[in-house]
């Protein structure tokens, strides 16, 4: 059975501001309780940066404070012209979405630009996906393979499982399907349910690693209950290939794999 181009092509979307404190800088998120938002103001308004971030971030979130995109750009900005990467990051994010702002993707390139060459691993992928859809920024897969790389060696599982994309379609490299299958297993083992279809399915063919169809049973399971339709499908196309006390075998083995190792959420 051949599953050539059953893999999922996805540049994973730019990281929302919203999504999780793991996506942004280690330092930056002291969610204030309701009770601390006018001392974090007083000391806001006296330049204390680490209390602009926070401001920022409450406004941002909605915690303590009605959330409010144009206040939380008022402090992210003041915190980044002061160098502060994980607001340029920010800014870059709600200028690439337009919240409290136009939407601007060149604006949103530019802090993206400013965060990553500070080494913040964030704002590297988001620079590099600003890159790969030509957005903001000329369309350039070597660049977007570049800043992808510095991310990922910082360990950001987004850029890990797009380096193995672009390794396994030659975008921005040469096509290396050995490499594409380091990325996807590097990003897989950290929960990502993408990299585990995209290494299921390299399994499955025979792609860049010795065909197994019980290893790609086993990895095409763990991803499809968080992705679609389609992959479900390749995953039941490939369980119909082994007996059905294999097919047990393999998902209790899943069962106690997931419960040691939490879903990525980036």
């Amino acid at each position: 059975m051949r599953f050539y181009g059953c893999s999922l092509r996805w540049l994973l979307p730019v990281l929302l501001i919203l999504s999780t404190a793991a996506q942004m800088e280690a330092q930056t998120a002291t969610k204030p309780p309701n009770e601390a938002i006018a001392k974090l103001l007083k000391q806001a308004e006296s330049g204390d940066a680490k209390s602009q971030f926070d401001l920022g971030y409450a406004y941002a979130t909605g915690e303590g404070v009605p959330q409010d995109y144009a206040q939380a750009v008022v402090w992210y900005r003041k915190v980044a012209e002061q160098g502060n990467a994980g607001a340029q990051n920010n800014l870059g994010v709600i200028y690439d979405h337009g919240e409290g702002v136009p939407k601007d993707k060149a604006e949103a390139v530019r802090w993206y630009r400013r965060a990553a060459e500070q080494g913040h691993a964030d704002a590297q992928y988001n620079l590099g996906v600003m890159y790969a859809a030509g957005e903001g920024i000329l369309q350039d897969y070597a660049q977007a393979v570049d800043w992808w790389r510095k991310a990922a060696e910082q360990g950001n599982v987004g850029a890990q499982f797009n380096l193995g994309v672009a390794h396994e379609l030659g975008e921005g490299v040469p096509k290396d399907e050995v490499e594409a299958v380091r990325w996807y297993r590097i990003s897989a083992e950290r929960g990502h349910a993408a990299a585990q279809n995209n290494l299921g399915v390299m399994y499955a063919a025979g792609r860049g690693v010795e065909k197994d169809e019980g290893k790609a049973y086993f990895w095409l399971n763990l991803g499809a209950s968080a992705l679609d339709e389609k992959a479900r499908s390749v995953r039941d196309a490939v369980g119909a290939t082994l007996t059905p006390a294999k097919r047990l075998e393999i998902q209790k083995r899943c069962s106690k794999w997931a419960a040691r190792h939490p879903p990525s959420t980036e």
